[in-house]
């Protein structure tokens, strides 16, 4: 499926005080630009954000509920209560609850875990779940990455004997009320100033907490203290997987994280790796996202709740490697359903032209596979640039995933509609919901037409971020590492975009099937470029053309050389402002 409409460039200008910031900060005029265009504007955020230091975390006890959650929690280590850890199927909960079931056992305490099946108990606490984990003996059951609005399991929990810590980073329902310690920063009154961390973050901040006080109890006097730097890889992992921010302290926690991973001290992340085909030392923010990201999640896609913890906790080489294979086949087996799902979406919309005569995608087909219709919905987003629905019909019921742009608040329409779905969740660029086939037409409808109201044509056009435009000239080792030190890149740091033009296609040939492979030139600088899934646009010998694109180094056999790697490439500069 080809995009159907063409990107928009939109050129940065430079800011008035980006010759300012470098002079004081000690930067490169690249550097300051780049920086102010992601909102760091004062040498000390500049220095900061150059050297995101475990020395500039911030205490976790300014958090809300943290001290009545270490309270609870350390009864429980002192009376040796037993303690099961509930987590949530994706990356982000399975990486949380990996962390603090090593970091408890270290601690020679007994602990369980409890990870819902995604297909046939849904996200978050249930009571049939509750029941069966009271049953096990468990007297301290603790959320990671869920929980905060579920008060009627919580009650049962506490009724059938349980003490009960959530910690969780999503967002609270109007009538949120704790009842038991809630570590949650964006519930009401909480001042810790950051309000970004991904669940596995904050299951970090908890062992940070955690470790601090059993220090000063003396805890530590007879017994080894864990090394937290060494569950750094695990935190990187959930928090790139989860798409949260990579600034503030999200961006210290990854940047040590990913150092952490090239050495990972646990057997399964190993494997992982070895399987996924992510190499030391030079591990990316987009081999998390792209490469052991889906590879954790495929499991749970598919149903399947215990292979991706299993993976995460293994405790030798042999059996991490049997469980990062199983990954690897679940991951195929995803794709494989995510594109058929694609392909039969496909045929629709080239019958209909619903691509190109309405605002949103509403689709809907019998018994798609309910875990990939999320995924499906983002590709549909990436391709169409606008809110798009995918429905599973199962009977007289609908089961869907939706994904929306930036300017379309999706949680917000679909409540406006509540009354049509059985179920309904979500925020603003993602939502889940349950409804009665029977009203499926009734939603379409009416949020095609909320969507008339709210967008333009030019919000339903894709728009790139150029940082700059530049020269081949410009580009060298040096300007490599100016870009460099800006990374881990990722959501709310994007990877710096340039933009030059006009060049001379020296070669343009297919690689690897789909990606575009050329030889451009600008006065005497030549440049290799590769456009991935960019076939389509070939051949182009002997053209001139411009370019956005990424700089990097490609490593192959031992040999480094940079090349440019193409986000999108026309005849001519086309910028709006």
């Amino acid at each position: 499926m080809e995009t159907t409409n063409p990107f928009v460039w939109k050129l940065r200008p430079v800011s008035p005080f980006s010759s300012n910031l470098a002079r004081e900060a000690g930067l490169s005029p690249l550097q300051a630009r780049l920086l102010i265009n992601r909102g760091v504007s004062t040498p000390t955020q500049a220095l900061s954000f150059l050297n995101p230091l475990l020395s500039r975390m911030l205490d976790p006890t300014l958090m809300r509920g943290m001290r009545d959650a270490l309270k609870v929690i350390l009864s429980a280590f002192e009376n040796r209560k037993k303690i099961t850890i509930y987590g949530d199927y994706d990356a982000d909960g399975l990486t949380a609850t990996a962390l603090l079931l090593n970091f408890f056992t270290r601690l020679g305490l007994e602990v369980s875990y409890y990870i819902p099946n995604r297909l046939t108990e849904g996200y978050s606490l249930n009571k049939e779940a509750i029941s069966e984990i009271a049953g096990n003996g468990t007297k301290l059951l603790i959320t990671v990455d869920c929980g905060t609005n579920n008060p009627n399991e919580i009650a049962l929990a506490k009724s059938l004997g349980m003490d009960v810590v959530v910690t969780d980073h999503h967002q609270v329902t109007e009538d949120f009320h704790a009842l038991c310690p809630v570590v949650n920063p964006n519930q009401p009154g909480c001042p810790f100033p950051f309000k970004g961390l991904a669940g596995v973050g904050l299951a970090f901040f908890l062992t940070v907490a955690l470790r601090k006080t059993l220090r000063q109890r003396g805890w530590f006097g007879t017994r080894t203290e864990p090394d937290l730097k060494e569950y750094l890889d695990l935190v990187a992992l959930g928090t790139v997987a989860d798409r949260v921010p990579l600034v503030d302290q999200n961006r210290i926690l990854v940047h040590h994280g990913m150092a952490a991973m090239a050495e990972s001290r646990w057997p399964g992340v190993s494997a992982m790796k070895e399987t996924a085909g992510v190499e030391n030392p030079r591990i990316t923010a987009d081999d998390l996202a792209y490469r052991l990201g889906p590879r954790l999640n495929a499991p749970g896609r598919l149903g399947d709740s215990h292979t991706g913890i299993r993976a995460l906790i293994a405790p030798d080489p042999v059996l991490s490697r049997d469980l990062a294979l199983k990954l690897e086949v679940a991951n195929a087996r995803r794709q494989r359903v995510e594109h058929e799902v694609l392909e039969q979406i496909e045929a629709m919309l080239g019958k209909n032209g619903a691509a190109i005569d309405s605002r949103t995608l509403v689709v809907a087909g019998e018994n798609w596979h309910k875990g990939i219709l999320g995924i499906v919905a983002s590709r549909l987003v990436d391709r169409y640039h606008r809110p798009s629905l995918v429905l599973s019909l199962q009977g007289d019921m609908a089961y869907g995933s939706g994904r929306s742009i930036e300017c379309f608040n999706l949680y917000k329409a679909l409540s406006k509609m509540e009354p049509l779905f059985e179920k309904v969740g979500g925020h603003a660029h993602a939502a889940g919901f349950a409804l009665k086939a029977a009203n499926l037409r009734n939603v379409k409808n009416e949020l095609e037409s909320l969507a008339l109201k709210i967008l333009h044509d030019s919000d339903m056009v894709p728009s790139i971020e150029v940082d700059a435009e530049i020269f081949l000239d410009d580009i060298g080792p040096e300007m490599l590492h100016e870009i460099e030190a800006l990374s881990p890149f990722g959501e709310g740091n994007p990877e710096p975009a340039f933009c030059a033009g006009p060049c001379e296609v020296l070669e343009s040939r297919i690689v690897g099937g789909s990606h575009l492979k050329l030889t451009v030139r600008q006065g005497k600088k030549a440049c290799d470029a590769i456009g991935f899934g960019m076939a389509d646009r070939h051949p182009l010998e002997g053209k001139a053309v411009h370019m956005v694109f990424t700089p990097e180094w490609n490593c192959w056999q031992g040999y480094k050389k940079i090349q440019l790697r193409i986000v999108d490439i026309g005849k001519s500069k086309e910028f709006q402002v």
